[in-house]
């Protein structure tokens, strides 16, 4: 599963915190402009960047038109002085600011950045998608869930406090998170000029809670009061109402954020520079871009490492003839040139190598030139025709050193490179270092690209595809279009710096016992991908056009379904139209659950809690799958069919994920439905490419927790392997105490979810969560399972103290994942990394396995002229295109490389299935 951290930052409460931080000691420069606030926020931005490595950001500001608080009540934020000119002034250079980083600018007149936080982090909060809101404003604890989390910055040398579901409840001294508004609304907010009610303060609000859980209730209540808050209550309960209100954060925002927008890519030197210059931020400056030398030497430095670059980009600076080439980065053109450069890279132990393309899509791209690179500073790039025939015919003579397995290729994301060759009729061979991959050992959840590595290793940054072909978010143009003197010194500088990355990332990798990681596994496996990813898979477009007709078919069905019984029509996709129908006309719950807006709750949890008691709910809840089956995969994956072979090819990519899992892209087959049966249909419409094969899937059985038995060597455990039980069947009977042949399915299921669980470091409170059960109940589940599996709870605890000690933790193969957070005082961030150092081994290991399955299986195919293929990977299984004469043979080989990848202490099982598509195999 691919995880993504995304940081939503208050502006205006952080640009306010920094300014009167500084109001006693300002910091003016020497053109008298006060620059505390801008400074104190960008320190503030700059060590979220570093420190906590959002892969998503966002900043949110106010706008100053009035808010639907400002008409609901006249005194709301009346008692704020007027902003001060200093923030006045701030405010414009923190977008420009922003605009350098290339992160987006949210606002919206009428709504505050509350609101706007609240709906993008309630839109993208998911599983992999954690959410944290950067802010000292108390009032977005009422948004804290599962994925969403409370930052607090750091201030005068404070530690950050970080509020999860659980910190929430202890610091407002509530049952749910939810009632944070009705805190609010009982004892105010003297800051927003919330009045609340006069005289409640903290414990009573909690007392009151606690006893009546809402502030409408407490007023609906009133006559059972007694005393002075019974007369609090009557004489200004009306405040506590419209308090609610005006704290409640609007999380229906009307503004269009996709995710990718808010993918962070890192600070633009060509913005930043001039805007830092003239606020003076030296120390700033030298901190983002790695600059040791002072910056009134910068432009100095920066000539002299032009000084070893093409005489191309100096003759543009001193209008010198284009054409007069430096001898350190030289044009090829012609086929005596090229068979020049074959004779020196015969007589080379590795080169470094780089293709330049019309595009990112390796089947679509057409070669643009390739550069070579094995000595500092030098280079070669040949520029290739138009034509295919006539770019083979030039390419030829690489053929003898591409394939030669005796010289060394280096590259950056190599597996790219590998396909557009093949396009050329050029086969990779020999040993291969990717920069991009050992990064990604040494740093795996650090920034890998290019320009990141060229600016961490060689304090160095290269020229920008952008000034080539455009900046992102205009049209680019191809790059065949560009001038020949541009491309030069880009791709010959692309080989040289990469080069030059190699022996400095390589060596750290030997410091840290990572090079057989590289070259055993990652490495031969990105061969095995760039294979899966040319083949592709064969889809069935016309069955999943028939799908799409039988889904939308069925989603009408059901549509009317619930007319009929609602006794009327309406717009079933409005929750607000949908809660009137359900609460108050058919009224199927007493006192049903409201948002934070005041609707009521109609999501999938309420629903399914709803669908064993009322039809209507169980039909809402098919017609939502319907429509999100069609809409995200029936009618999405015809149009990722490639038109030149009609297949799907996916994007597998192997430095996404921190714990060593591949993900993919293009489709995310990760994705594909599995838990439904209308779901798994999907799979149907995946075939072989013709009636000589079939489709063949291979899947561990409960991988993690044979890992689990075999790293705890707990002894119940692995019996249950070895004697071929069921795992949660088996450990029904351990922590409910009964014999096997009694256990329920309700027990199993409970066991399961504990099985799995744990393996993830579950709390009680998420137990409690995932089960709908009491938090008593699940810490009595846990202390059971503890008590019949104590080998793993010794197993878990050393784990954790290991981690402690030395930082990391590794999977069998060393893969590591680093926990920086695991000796944090915070209870939230150190809860965290030790749920991760439970996990991480586990869930590391068995993508380890995987992998080396799937390289020891391509190399049996490739060795015997095997007619089958590997085509997809999907967590723990694999899916092969199988030729009806080796349908035997190839599960007889399958199975041997899966089992016996890594030896566990228990036995490893391997489920085969063949079908004439993908559900049938499975």
């Amino acid at each position: 599963m691919e995880n993504k951290k995304l940081f939503l930052l208050d502006a205006m409460a952080l640009i306010y915190r920094s300014h009167f931080a500084l109001s006693k000691n300002p910091i003016i420069n020497s053109k008298g402009i006060n620059t505390g606030a801008v400074l104190g926020f960008c320190n503030s931005l700059w060590e979220i960047i570093t420190k906590e490595n959002p892969t998503h950001i966002g900043v949110a500001f106010d706008t100053e038109q009035p808010t639907f608080r400002h008409v609901a009540y006249t005194e709301y934020k009346a008692n704020r002085e007027r902003q001060p000119e200093e923030i006045s002034i701030a405010i414009p250079v923190i977008k420009k600011i922003l605009a350098g980083f290339d992160i987006p600018v949210l606002e919206m007149d009428g709504y505050e950045a509350d609101d706007i936080i609240g709906t993008i982090a309630k839109k993208i909060a998911r599983p992999s998608h954690q959410v944290f809101m950067m802010t000292p404003d108390k009032d977005f604890a009422q948004l804290v869930d599962k994925q969403i989390f409370f930052y607090k910055p750091s201030r005068m040398g404070s530690s950050v406090d970080i509020l999860g579901e659980k910190e929430v409840l202890e610091k407002f001294d509530i049952d749910r998170v939810e009632q944070v508004i009705d805190v609010l609304g009982l004892k105010g907010d003297s800051i927003d000029n919330i009045p609340g009610i006069p005289g409640i303060g903290d414990k009573t609000a909690s007392k009151l809670l606690r006893e009546y859980g809402s502030v409408e209730n407490i007023i609906e209540n009133k006559d059972h009061l007694k005393g002075a808050i019974k007369k609090k209550i009557e004489l200004n309960g009306h405040l506590g109402i419209i308090s609610k209100r005006l704290a409640t954060i609007n999380t229906q925002v009307p503004i269009e954020v996709k995710e990718h927008e808010l993918l962070y890519k890192g600070p633009n030197k060509n913005i930043l520079a001039p805007v830092f210059d003239e606020l003076e931020f030296r120390s700033l400056f030298k901190r983002v871009f790695y600059q040791e030398e002072k910056e009134k030497d910068q432009s100095t430095e920066q000539l002299n490492l032009f000084s070893n670059k093409p005489e191309t980009e100096i003759a543009q600076k001193s209008q010198l003839n284009i054409k007069d080439f430096n001898k350190k980065y030289k044009l090829i053109t012609k086929a005596d040139e090229v068979n020049k450069l074959v004779d020196l890279l015969l007589n080379v132990g590795e080169f470094c190598f780089d293709t330049e393309t019309t595009g990112l899509d390796p089947i679509l791209a057409d070669l643009v030139g390739i550069s070579f690179s094995w000595k500092k500073d030098e280079a070669y790039y040949i520029h290739v025709p138009e034509k295919k025939e006539d770019v083979v015919t030039l390419l030829a003579p690489l053929k003898e050193i591409f394939e030669n397995n005796n010289i060394g290729k280096v590259g950056q994301n190599l597996k790219f490179d590998i396909q557009i060759l093949r396009n050329y009729g050029f086969e990779v061979k020999g040993k291969i270092f990717d920069t991009m991959l050992a990064h990604y050992l040494i740093e795996p959840e650090g920034k890998h690209s290019f320009d990141s590595l060229s600016g961490k290793y060689l304090n160095y940054s290269p020229i920008g595809i952008e000034s080539l072909i455009g900046p992102k978010g205009s049209t680019q143009c191809s790059m065949r279009d560009v001038d020949i003197e541009k491309i030069v010194p880009y791709a010959s500088e692309d080989a040289d710096i990469t080069y030059q990355l190699k022996g400095k990332i390589e060596k750290e990798l030997k410091d840290l016992n990572l090079t057989s990681l590289l070259y055993d596994v990652e490495q031969p496996l990105s061969f095995v991908l760039a294979d899966m990813e040319y083949l592709g898979v064969c889809i069935d477009v016309d069955a999943l056009n028939e799908m799409s007709k039988s889904l939308e078919a069925l989603a009408n069905q059901a549509e009317n379904q619930v007319y009929e019984m609602a006794g009327e029509n309406f717009n079933l996709g409005s929750p607000k139209q949908l809660g009137v129908i359900l609460f108050e006309k058919l009224k199927l719950i007493e006192n049903p659950k409201k948002t934070k807006t005041g609707q009521y709750a109609t999501g999938e949890d309420i629903l399914s809690k709803l669908a064993n008691q009322h039809v209507i709910a169980s039909q809402i809840l098919e017609y939502r799958e319907y429509q999100k089956l069609n809409s995200t995969y029936v009618t999405a994956l015809p149009k990722l069919v490639n038109p030149i072979d009609r297949r799907i090819h996916t994007d597998y990519r192997q430095t996404v994920t921190v714990t060593g899992r591949l993900s993919s892209n293009n489709p995310n087959l990760q994705n594909i439905p599995i838990r439904t049966s209308k779901g798994r249909e999907i799979r149907k419409a995946f075939i072989p490419q013709n009636n000589d094969f079939v489709i063949m899937s291979a899947d561990y059985s409960q991988i993690e927790l044979r890992i689990m038995a075999s790293f705890s060597k707990d002894k119940s455990m692995m019996n249950a392997f070895e004697n071929g039980r069921d795992i949660h069947t088996n450990t029904a009977s351990k922590i409910f105490n009964v014999p096997l042949s009694d256990v329920e399915p309700n027990m199993r299921r409970k066991a399961k979810e504990v099985n799995f669980g744990i393996i993830y470091g579950i709390s009680a409170f998420g137990l409690s969560q995932n089960l709908n059960i009491s938090r008593k109940e699940a810490s009595e589940i846990i202390k059971s399972y503890f008590k019949e599996f104590p080998a793993v709870k010794v197993y878990m605890d050393n784990v954790i103290n290991k981690a402690k000690e030395k930082g990391y933790v590794e999977t069998v193969l060393g893969r590591r994942r680093y926990l920086k957070n695991i000796n944090s005082r915070n209870h939230t961030m150190r809860g965290y990394d030790e749920r991760n150092a439970i996990n991480a081994p586990i869930q590391g290991s068995a993508a380890d396995m995987i992998k080396i399955a799937m390289i020891d299986i391509h190399k049996y195919m490739k060795m015997n002229n095997i007619k089958s293929n590997m085509i997809m990977q999907v967590h723990d299984e694999l899916v092969f295109e199988t030729h009806k004469s080796e349908v035997s043979t190839m599960k007889n080989k399958i199975e041997k490389f899966m089992k016996n990848a890594l030896p566990l202490k228990v036995p490893v099982e391997v489920e085969i299935g063949v079908g004439n598509n993908w559900l049938e195999a499975h």
